[in-house]
């Protein structure tokens, strides 16, 4: 089956580049590691429960962490985790369809 062209990608790719690249509270470094799954220690058990079951996440997973991340901090470690796994699905889905 061809590929299909992806009219969605450039807003795609701006929405990366502004979320993991552009001004933020954390630094860009942090953002990029945990939109690919790979925070930080302290940070692995938040990403991967936001990854796998985000239903899950509830307020004691971030009071373990407002010791040592601000309220906005924590927001933007939040988004970045969900565009990780957000990307990540909507690749396998493309390599799924692709091979049907």
């Amino acid at each position: 089956m061809p590929r299909m062209d992806d009219r969605f990608a450039s807003l795609r790719s701006a929405t990366a580049a502004a979320l993991l690249e552009g001004p933020g509270t954390t630094p860009s470094d942090l953002r990029v590691a945990v939109a690919a799954g790979t925070p930080p220690p302290e940070l692995a058990a938040l990403v991967q429960k936001i990854r796998s079951r985000p239903y899950s996440v509830t307020d004691r997973d971030l009071d373990a962490l407002r010791h040592h991340y601000s309220e906005d901090q924590l927001f933007e470690i939040i988004v970045s985790a969900a565009f990780g796994a957000a990307t990540d699905r909507r690749a396998a889905a493309q390599k799924a369809v692709e091979e049907a």
